[in-house]
């Protein structure tokens, strides 16, 4: 099971990405330890924190911050959001 489902894209995203953070639509059963190890397995930078919540549409969303100074950054341009 991939704990990730896709990029989560708006806004507000994207400002905060100015702070190390990206925001993704993930698995709903899946749990931070999931999440945190699918993340450095498919983008390949540690993470220092996750915060999940719950969306209005029942969608599960985390928000994870890296430990490399532009690491959310070059996850970005590679995927193509930036």
């Amino acid at each position: 099971m991939s704990a990730i489902k896709y990029p989560f894209v708006t806004e507000k995203a994207m400002m905060v990405l100015d702070n190390n953070k990206l925001q993704f639509i993930v698995d709903t059963r899946a749990n931070k330890y999931q999440i945190k190890e699918d993340v450095v397995k498919t983008y390949g930078f540690p993470v220092k924190s996750i915060c999940t919540m719950t969306t209005m549409k029942g969608l599960k969303k985390a928000i994870v911050t890296f430990e490399g100074e532009d690491a959310a950054h070059e996850i970005a341009t590679r995927i193509g959001l930036v």
